[in-house]
């Protein structure tokens, strides 16, 4: 709003001593009528732009001690799954957590305790594991999952196809890429994997909320990840792709239309996909249940 100034330009009238009443009464009558024009102008040219008074805000809610009342509490997020802290053995004092920024040694340690040194070096990044680990599980049923959050490395070799135009179709070949990763899932002891999934918890719901979750619980996102990959199709027979650029696309729009993670499974091959699927139903319940 700009500001407006109202000048005031009635003349300044001194009453003679010397005027007759009817000099007395054509000044009043003048005066009336300056007054109603004066009031005419002001309700008309100078309210209209200036701002409404401001509201006066009731009274703020006191306790019974007389001091302000605290704002009412948000609502705590609904928890559908939720992952209880392991309980240590008798006699057996467990360490306290580190920071989210210094977890890398802690979550290390326990990778490698899991799946062994060679199988940690070979397959996983050493740093930002636990941040890299959340940012993928939540990516997985999205529309796309980006290479460069994701804990583990990429797959070697080039993704095999045979034919071409509208022949091309993944290479049976492709599969074996897939197979030491299966291998390393196979391997793993779902009852050790979901305790130290659970002790390490507090830290993968901090990276959560850091990823813009606040309010959120990533077990719950965690299932609904294992839920998502599950719900891949398994396919019989060649697949068959379409190369509008430069990468491959699934040639069949509802298999394209699929998350992240579901094209990953299909990508595995049909036997991979099924080794694959047996590991994460046997997690789901043991998230579900508790070790």
């Amino acid at each position: 709003m700009e500001p407006w100034s109202a000048r005031d330009e009635n003349p300044y009238l001194t009453p003679s001593r010397t005027r007759s009443n009817r000099s007395i009464w054509w000044a009043a009558l003048v005066i009336a009528v300056l007054a109603v024009a004066i009031g005419v102008y002001y309700y008309y040219f100078v309210s209209a732009h200036m701002a409404p008074p401001a509201p006066v805000a009731p009274p703020a809610p006191t306790s019974e001690s007389g001091q302000p009342a605290a704002p009412p509490a948000s609502p705590a997020p609904a928890i559908e799954h939720p992952v209880e802290a392991p309980k240590a053995p008798p006699g057996e004092i467990v360490p306290p957590l580190p920071a989210l920024a210094d977890s890398d040694p802690a979550a290390r340690d326990a990778l490698i305790g899991l799946l062994g040194a060679k199988s940690f070096a070979d397959f996983f990044y050493p740093e930002r594991i636990i941040l890299r680990i959340v940012a993928t599980v939540d990516n997985l049923p999205r529309k796309s999952a980006p290479a460069r959050v994701m804990p583990v490395k990429p797959v070697a070799g080039v993704f095999a196809t045979v034919g071409t135009g509208d022949d091309a179709v993944i290479s049976p070949r492709n599969a074996a890429r897939y197979t030491p990763y299966v291998r390393m899932v196979q391997a793993v002891d779902v009852r050790k994997l979901v305790a130290l999934y659970s002790r390490f918890y507090p830290l993968f719901q901090r990276a959560y909320r850091e990823l813009g979750y606040p309010n959120k619980y990533f077990n719950d996102r965690l299932i609904e990840a294992i839920d998502d990959l599950l719900a891949a199709p398994e396919l019989d027979g060649p697949v068959k792709l379409a190369q509008p650029k430069v990468l491959y696309e699934f040639a069949d729009p509802d298999l394209e239309g699929r998350s992240a993670g579901q094209k990953i499974m299909l990508r595995m091959g049909r036997d991979n996909e099924l080794k694959v699927k047996t590991k994460l139903r046997a997690l789901r319940r043991a998230l579900v249940r508790g070790v």
